[in-house]
């Protein structure tokens, strides 16, 4: 039996006259009459209008309880009244014979489907399948579908060979919280969902894979936030035998730009090659590592400048300052947008500001008015400017000051060119720091990333001969838009560069093949150099949107407390299940809702 000839998004003017059959939801019931009516049926392409013109026909549309989903056989004709705002607005069905195929029970919905974003979050998720009725909501899947396809179809074309690997895994030191499942065969053992496919891919390079990518899903126990959701994610990760960082740059480069050119919200999109910036100089210049290169606010260092015992919090530690030109906005915004950089850094900012006569005025004026004309020089300052300030340790000097360029930046008329996609690439990260809690040395970022100089410049370090400090790392990161798309990294392939990087933070072959047995010893059988990248493809989907949350990209996403309250996960299991498990429950806690 068919079930449609048409959707409710295709029927044209030129269909007037056809008979036809058309399934969905009834969307919406207008009674105007005893014997004339409108109900629209929507379905997962469009909306088409049909009209009531019979008391019987009345009777059994009355009958029917919105959403639920009908069969609608009628005759097309041209609307009298067209709707210009839809694909079938030329349009209407007379119908003749109305099916119900599934009855919605209930005569209030939790909210209107196509209001459904304005409703509570709670609610939307838990009432996840009405919310992605709403054509609002829809679109967002539909754009994943069509970015997935797209980086798929781009990676095979740059003879990408697409792999799966492993769900149920071993856990890693490293990174964030595991999700561990019980193994029933072994008790007292546990798989680990992996956080990444990293170990899989590498050990794909030596098995003689030459590009490997996939679509891949990536469990971590972290908490939420705007461009993170807890519990699962997916990436597009890649990584390529006998490569380069450059060669990773190339492909990145000509995958994505095409990608975000035509899926995204904005119409521009940095070109090849995107900007590089090294890691130490991002920190100084953006007071980041994730720099929103659409906003033209820098960084400045005024620490010699402005240190004087007369303000203590400019008397020790390091002074930056953000020039904002052109400003024309209120005090009263000043120490609002102030106390927004104060909560997101957990630091205390400072500001004063060249009035139209070019004088230093409010703030801490008073401390730096001795000092107009070397302040005047160095920032280059003139009439109707805004001076903040960020004051500390180095650390928390740049990450006030950070905050200060993003924030100021994007709320101060004319300082952020806001609709394009503005990449770069942040470079050299330095391989190790002076942990805060140890104080001694310890891996900055990745472990397993190739120094720059490989072994020849670890060797140096071990003999005093250079400070540790200044090895760099063959590591990057992707950032659009001020968000971290990806990291990536040279790999270290080589067991001996391997030992030696990590017998500077104390460790030894041992403790590399206790961690990462598998990985070691297959390195030890000759492994190729070989890079790699993961982009987030959720974060993609979000920035190429515009939206706010990576939960309004996502089909079912869980709350903020990592539950999702539709299928209500996390749940209580059987102890029949727990016992097959060899685990016994020896305290309970009431979680938050």
């Amino acid at each position: 039996m068919q079930s449609r000839t048409h959707t409710c998004g295709e029927l044209r003017i030129t269909d007037a006259g056809k008979k036809v059959q058309l399934s969905g939801w009834m969307e919406n019931f207008r009674e105007v009459g005893a014997e004339l009516g409108f109900v629209v049926i929507r379905d997962f392409y469009g909306t088409t209008q049909v009209v009531i013109e019979t008391a019987e026909m009345m009777k059994t549309f009355k009958a029917i309880t919105k959403e639920s989903t009908i069969s609608v056989e009628g005759v097309v004709r041209e609307r009298s009244s067209k709707n210009p705002k839809l694909e079938t607005g030329d349009i209407e069905v007379v119908p003749e014979k109305v099916t119900v195929l599934g009855r919605c029970r209930y005569n209030e919905l939790p909210f209107e489907i196509n209001h459904s974003r304005e409703a509570d979050e709670a609610a939307r998720l838990k009432y996840r399948y009405l919310d992605i009725r709403n054509p609002e909501v829809k679109k967002n899947l539909i754009l994943r579908s069509n970015v997935i396809a797209a980086l798929r179809n781009a990676m095979i074309e740059h003879n990408f060979m697409e792999i799966t690997t492993p769900i149920l895994t071993v856990s890693s030191p490293e990174g964030a919280r595991d999700y561990l499942v019980p193994a029933r065969k072994h008790p007292g053992k546990f798989y680990a969902l992996p956080q990444a496919p990293q170990q899989f891919k590498q050990l794909l390079m030596v098995s003689g894979i030459d590009r490997y990518f996939q679509i891949a899903p990536c469990f971590r126990d972290e908490d939420a936030r705007g461009d993170r959701c807890p519990g699962e994610f997916y990436q597009l990760d890649m990584e390529m035998a006998f490569a380069s960082q450059e060669d990773v740059f190339t492909i990145i480069e000509d995958v994505l730009p095409p990608v975000f050119a035509k899926y995204g919200k904005y119409n521009r999109a940095s070109g090849s090659p995107f900007v590089r910036i090294p890691y130490l100089e991002a920190m100084e210049k953006y007071g980041t590592d994730k720099p929103d290169l659409r906003i033209d606010l820098t960084v400045t260092d005024v620490t010699e400048l402005l240190r004087t015992e007369e303000f203590a919090p400019f008397a020790e530690g390091e002074i930056k300052a953000v020039v904002i030109s052109d400003f024309h906005e209120s005090r009263k915004f000043i120490d609002k947008t102030m106390a927004d950089c104060e909560i997101q850094s957990g630091s205390k900012g400072y500001w004063f500001r060249v009035d139209e006569n070019g004088e230093i005025v409010g703030g801490i004026s008073k401390f730096v008015a001795p000092k107009k004309d070397e302040v005047v020089a160095k920032l280059g300052l003139k009439p109707d400017t805004l001076v903040v300030l960020s004051a500390g340790t180095k650390g928390a000097a740049q990450k006030m000051a950070g905050v200060l360029v993003k924030t100021f930046g994007s709320a101060v008329p004319g300082h952020m060119d806001k609709e394009q996609y503005a990449f770069c690439w942040i470079v050299d990260f330095p391989m190790y720091e002076i942990g805060e809690e140890s104080g001694e040395l310890e891996f900055c970022h990745n472990p397993f990333s190739m120094p720059s100089g490989g072994l020849d410049v670890l060797l140096k370090a071990e003999k005093g001969e250079i400070d540790p400090l200044s090895i760099m790392a063959d590591q990057y990161d992707l950032v659009v838009n001020g968000i971290e798309l990806s990291s990536g990294a040279v790999r270290n392939h080589d067991p001996e560069i391997m030992i030696k990087a990590f017998e500077l933070v104390r460790l030894g072959e041992e403790d590399v093949k206790k961690k990462f047995p598998a990985m070691y010893n297959a390195f030890c059988y000759g492994a190729p150099p070989h890079a790699g990248i993961a982009p987030g493809v959720d974060r993609m989907v979000m920035l190429l949107s515009g939206e706010e949350t990576i939960r309004e990209v996502i089909p079912f996403p869980m709350n903020k407390n990592a539950q999702d309250i539709m299928m209500d996960a996390p749940g209580y299991v059987t102890d029949k299940q727990l016992e097959e498990l060899h685990i016994s429950i020896t305290k309970t806690e009431t979680s938050e809702e």
